[in-house]
């Protein structure tokens, strides 16, 4: 059944209360430290294209448990001088795929990192990340090891991307005071996230974003990825508290609220996929919880007649406006 896409003015005021457990912040700080402590490049090496106007190289870092985790880092052949530098962060299902199949942020004169999710790839983009991590839970990522926090996929998959920003910061040319993160669905999850976990962010750019709000989005949204977890829990009845207890360890809305960068967010009003009720959210208590006595700069566009597309092209143009402005990129 549809629904009518929610009214404007409503999703302006919507600001619930998520639950956090008492151990949240500890939890982070844990297993960042776990990762943090482990020599963050693992292997760099020049990868071929057919882009003559593109640099690139095959990047290895070490994510969670100092598992490998792939990335392409892509760079304006011969530009001077270290570079501000965007992490990209791929959707459900997707893996890092080609190096020239994410031109947007090279282009534009960036230094560039697209960060493989582990174990995600082949539904809708290759990668040759795997997660080793198994644990009891469901078939889909989603609900990879769901029933304890420390267990949880999505523990290993912000933590892969925390480790991004530490990898970028280390490669050459790169100007590791002007680093942004940037995702769409997945990605704008992460990216909200890692705006939590990373206190000197250059800035923090996401549409549609996943992960937010979560148990409003598993009771509003039947197709994946929350309806894989509703699925889960019409078969595992008995798991629900233990499904919204890890859940609430990687909601980025809690995570958001720590955020100190400038946010850029994007939203379809009727996305069925990511509620936009979800993303408001994220957007309304966006640094609210940082403890500076002004909140971050942040700014939204919302497309009213869009769904989980978003505002597309248009929108990237925004973005690269709205950064641009904010860190110089070559050219």
């Amino acid at each position: 059944m549809s629904h009518p896409p929610p009214h404007l003015d409503d999703l302006e005021r919507y600001s619930p209360t998520i639950v956090e457990p008492d151990d949240f912040d500890q939890f982070w700080s844990d297993t960042l430290a776990e990762a943090t402590a482990r020599p963050v490049l693992v292997d760099v090496r020049p990868e071929p294209t057919d882009l003559p106007l593109l640099g690139c190289w095959n990047v290895t870092f070490a994510g969670f448990g100092g598992d490998p985790v792939r990335a392409w880092y892509t760079r304006p052949a011969g530009a001077r001088g270290p570079l501000p530098a965007v992490v990209e962060y791929a959707g459900y299902g997707r893996g890092r795929g080609l190096p020239h199949e994410r031109l947007t942020w090279p282009v534009a004169g960036y230094a560039h990192l697209l960060m493989d999710n582990r174990g995600q790839a082949g539904q809708y983009g290759a990668g040759d990340t795997p997660d080793p991590h198994g644990a009891p839970g469901g078939p889909w990522p989603v609900t990879w090891g769901i029933l304890d926090p420390r267990d949880y996929h999505y523990r290993r998959l912000i933590t892969d991307a925390v480790r991004a920003v530490e990898a970028v910061r280390a490669l050459p040319g790169v100007d590791a005071g002007r680093v942004a993160v940037v995702g769409n669905s997945q990605g704008g999850g992460l990216a909200l996230a890692v705006s939590g976990l990373v206190d000197d962010l250059a800035a923090v750019l996401t549409t549609a974003p996943f992960l937010c709000d979560m148990r409003r989005a598993v009771q509003l949204s039947h197709l994946a990825p929350y309806g894989e977890i509703a699925h889960y829990l019409a078969v595992h009845r008995e798991a629900e508290e233990a499904v919204w207890h890890t859940l609430s360890y990687v909601d980025a809305v809690s995570l958001a609220q720590r955020a100190t960068a400038p946010a850029h967010f994007g939203i379809g009003l009727r996305d069925t996929v990511c509620p936009p009720s979800t993303g408001f959210a994220a957007y309304n208590q966006y640094g609210a919880g940082s403890g500076r006595p002004v909140p971050p700069e942040r700014e939204i566009h919302v497309y009213p007649f869009n769904g989980h597309e978003g505002g597309e092209a248009v929108h990237v143009r925004r973005q690269l406006r709205w950064l641009g402005a904010r860190l110089r990129p070559a050219g």
